[in-house]
């Protein structure tokens, strides 16, 4: 391991020092965003990236700066729109850092990020639990009673690719599980890390704690680069972003060295996709809807023309805005975000589509339970490709979602909460986390359509 020149900090710090230099402070940067209006960012665009500065380089600005900052639901047209290359979505995160550390000291902060990190902890290893056996828990490189392993899967010594799964995908396991039957269909080689012993540090981060985030983020960096193909899938947006444009940045800087690529798992698989077609043989007649966040480059293009080469597939579109990372980044703007999703659960019901079908696996948390309420199903991409090759993998998460009630949730689960020791304290915190994740509340309309669910739900069946 080559030795570090500076810390994490003083290298994100040198960062942001280069892109403060090289701005013009045209503003198109603020121009492009979609959420200055639902933020409440009310001043001219050149006096809000100033104001940004202003924070980074004090710790407080004005009204309108710190508004943009705490908005920012990482939509990324920040990014596109700048004309010198600067990266407006990172100086954000840094003006949020520095607001942080401006507002509380460091002992404060590090407890937060500690808190965060045991309560995602908790959750992803009690969902995951309550509906995957051990054998199923080791092939996603997870520890069981009976295995050493603690988030990596044991592989080939060189295999094609790390699969990077992030963490919270472990809640709704069985589209991880179906991205490892698929690139075992293509014949690729890999090594499965994640969970929370593989932390991107993003909840550090926010907290502003940036020795605690550089930290981790070394820690899983070098398990990332430890495969020694140089080649990282990644699965969750957040970690993608989390260690494209903060993490791998900063370790350039202190190393001299980038210990890998990493490439969002939707963009390599349409980047084998001629591979993919021959396997495609079963239509899966359905007219579907792609739910869209655009903020990693790329994926939403991949996962519409994926979804174009499954026959039987119609696509549709609903006219309707695509903000944010994923949905659960829209949480600093609950009532546009509830907005959002009422309008395309409404214009989906309205365009008679089959599914709602999305990428990422938050917004499959957030919206799969409202098929009680609406006349389609909320699918993963990941399924319908499944449905295609004779792949399936149960949506457990779905189904225990949509009973909506703890105790019968713990009835149904208890047998595996038991196999895997699991306190039924724990349990139930973690379910009604599960449960209180719904932005749009539901409307306890029942089952909704039932005979189109089951024509939709018959296509998709092998």
């Amino acid at each position: 391991m080559r030795r570090m020149t500076m810390t994490y900090e003083a290298a994100l710090q040198d960062r942001v020092d280069t892109m403060i230099d090289a701005c013009t402070r045209c503003g198109k940067c603020v121009e492009a965003c979609p959420v200055t209006g639902p933020g409440g960012v009310v001043a001219e665009p050149r006096e809000v990236i100033e104001g940004v500065f202003d924070i980074l380089r004090l710790s407080d600005g004005p009204e309108a700066a710190r508004r943009w900052a705490n908005s920012c639901v990482m939509s990324g047209e920040c990014i596109k729109a700048c004309p010198e290359g600067i990266n407006p979505r990172f100086l954000l995160a840094m003006a949020r850092v520095a607001m942080a550390r401006q507002k509380d000291e460091l002992p404060p902060r590090r407890r937060q990020g500690v808190v965060d990190f045991r309560k995602l902890s908790q959750d992803v290893t009690v969902l995951s639990r309550m509906q995957l056996t051990g054998d199923m828990l080791e092939r996603l490189g997870q520890r069981t009673d009976t295995s050493r392993r603690l988030g990596s899967t044991e592989g080939p010594d060189r295999p094609d690719f790390v699969f990077y799964t992030g963490c919270n995908v472990l809640k709704t396991p069985h589209i991880a599980l179906l991205a490892l039957d698929i690139m075992d269909a293509l014949g690729v080689t890999y090594r499965v890390m994640g969970g929370p012993s593989h932390c991107c540090s993003v909840l550090h981060f926010r907290a502003g704690d940036l020795e605690a985030s550089g930290s981790f983020a070394e820690n899983t960096l070098n398990k990332l680069a430890s495969a020694k193909n140089g080649q990282v899938l990644s699965w969750c947006a957040s970690c993608h972003v989390q260690f494209t444009e903060i993490n791998m940045p900063a370790h350039e800087r202190m190393a001299g060295t980038r210990p890998f690529e990493m490439t969002p798992f939707m963009r390599y698989l349409r980047g084998r996709l001629d591979d993919l077609r021959p396997m495609l043989r079963k239509r899966v007649d359905m007219r579907v809807a792609l739910h869209r966040h655009p903020g990693v480059p790329g994926v939403m293009e991949a996962g519409e023309e994926i979804l174009r080469a499954v026959p039987g597939i119609e696509i549709v579109d609903l006219h309707q805005p695509a903000v944010g990372l994923m949905s659960n980044y829209l949480r600093s703007l609950p009532d546009y975000k509830r907005k959002l999703q009422l309008d395309e659960l409404t214009a989906a019901r309205d365009a008679k589509v089959d599914a709602l079908v999305a990428v990422y696996h938050p917004d499959h948390r957030e919206l799969c339970a409202h098929e009680r309420d609406f006349p389609f199903r909320i699918l993963n991409l990941l399924e319908i490709v499944g449905a295609s090759m004779g792949l399936v993998q149960e949506d457990r998460f779905k189904r225990l979602k949509k009973l909506q009630d703890v105790e019968l949730i713990l009835s149904e689960t208890r047998e595996l909460l038991e196999h895997h020791h699991v306190k039924e304290d724990a349990a139930r915190q973690s379910i009604q986390a599960m449960l209180a994740e719904q932005p749009l509340p539901l409307t306890n309309a029942g089952l909704g359509d039932a005979p189109h669910r089951e024509a939709a739900a018959a296509s998709i069946k092998t």
